[in-house]
């Protein structure tokens, strides 16, 4: 239950566009693990925080940072230190065609 001063923010699907200018693959449907307290889930139901310079991605169990991203004009920063891993699923070659 958010805290009466806790900041504004927005579910993982906030980094669904930022994301997609950098990957083929919605990865907001991906897998993260997060390396604070190891609970799973898809990058879509992160914490984000959109009321900074960049994007924060909070993990829903523990409150750790799991994803930043920042978006200049000419570059894309993502931070991932907070992620163990990132798993995600490829389309099958049928799909492909």
């Amino acid at each position: 239950m958010p805290q009466r001063d806790d900041p504004p923010r927005v579910d993982g699907n906030a980094l669904a566009g930022p994301l997609s200018e950098l990957f083929a693959v919605d990865v907001t449907a991906a897998t993260g693990r997060c390396v604070n307290c190891g609970l799973a889930g898809p990058i879509a139901g992160l914490r984000v925080y959109d009321r900074a310079p960049g994007l924060v991605a909070r993990c829903p169990g523990c409150g750790h940072v799991v994803l930043r991203f920042v978006r200049t004009p000419d570059a894309a920063w993502i931070d991932l230190t907070g992620t163990v891993s990132l798993r995600v699923q490829l389309p099958s070659g049928e799909e492909r065609e």
